[in-house]
């Protein structure tokens, strides 16, 4: 089962206790969901396509609950190349179906006309505006594997619609946007914060902890990698300046002669040429007096511009 799904069966376990919320529910069911054909105005017919069983059962149980109606149920196979099983929900106008359209501002303009006011979340309570997000992510929505990638989105086919499920969303603090795909809009949420605030607001308890377990190993083995990183390539950083270092010594011994250098720099020189793979801390506690790291990389560094000077006054820069 993906990660969607899972959410989903969860969501479809806690059922909305408030006439308010089961209507905001339906509405956003049928809004993002609906397919609705017209005939004429006296026959109007909504079609609910879904691939949760679960889901179908509680519009079923919605449409019951609300209107006391028992809407058409029909499971075919999808057409697409997974064939997954179809849960097809089917209202006519002789069932009241244009009074639960009205209610839910769907407008019949005409035969082939259909306008989808805006559905007025400001006036709703808070319970019920989650209740319509989480139908809407029933309806709608999925969510990728947390293990790959952060991303939920739910999907309209009407701009104005998107707007609104954008909008309620934005309302609640997270940061959701909206691009269009293939005769699509898509609202979707990219940060895997996001993402843990949306699932807490829809109810999806289970699925919110898992995805957080998910970010802490994310994270975990992120800061491991970092940390890896970081000694690698201060590693290099470090062998990368001791061969430098080496062969700069080397020039001096063959082009000047340790003879010609301070004491100080002679026994650093030395030291370095027979403890090539010496970390500098360990270059200082074999003189004496002993000294620390800064200690020994400035003589090393003095010993690195007498070299690039001898090249220079050689012609050899």
């Amino acid at each position: 089962m993906s990660f969607s799904s899972s959410v989903k069966n969860e969501l479809c376990r806690s059922d909305a206790k408030s006439r308010c919320c089961k209507h905001s529910e339906l509405a956003a069911a049928i809004r993002l969901s609906g397919s609705i054909k017209v005939v004429n105005q006296s026959e109007v017919y909504l079609k609910i396509s879904t691939e949760n069983a679960a889901f179908a059962r509680r519009i079923f149980s919605l449409f019951k609950s609300l209107y006391g109606i028992n809407a058409e149920i029909s499971v075919r196979r999808s057409k697409k190349l997974k064939k997954h099983v179809l849960y097809i929900l089917v209202l006519t106008s002789s069932m009241g179906l244009n009074k639960i359209l009205k209610d839910v501002n769907i407008e019949l303009i005409n035969a082939s006309e259909v306008n989808y006011t805006a559905y007025d979340l400001d006036k709703k309570r808070k319970c019920c505006k989650k209740a319509y997000l989480k139908s809407a992510f029933l309806a709608a929505g999925s969510m990728s594997d947390p293990e790959k990638t952060y991303h939920l989105e739910i999907i309209s086919h009407q701009r104005a619609i998107a707007d609104e499920v954008n909008s309620l969303i934005v309302s609640f603090g997270l940061n959701s946007k909206i691009i269009k795909r293939k005769g699509y809009y898509v609202v979707y949420l990219k940060e895997g914060e996001n993402i843990v605030d949306f699932l807490n607001i829809i109810g999806a308890h289970s699925a919110l902890m898992e995805l957080e377990n998910v970010r802490i190993i994310k994270e975990m083995r992120n800061n491991v990698n970092r940390i890896v990183n970081c000694e690698t390539a201060n590693l290099q950083k470090t062998v990368d300046a001791s061969i430098r270092q080496v062969d700069n010594i080397k020039y001096i011994r063959d082009n000047l002669g340790f003879d010609k250098l301070p004491e100080n720099l002679r026994q650093i020189a030395e030291l370095r040429l027979e403890y090539s793979d010496a970390s500098l801390k360990e270059l200082g506690e074999m003189l004496t007096p002993r000294l620390g790291k800064s200690g020994v990389n400035h003589r090393l560094r003095k010993l690195d511009e007498i070299a690039e000077n001898t090249r220079l006054m050689k012609g050899e820069l």
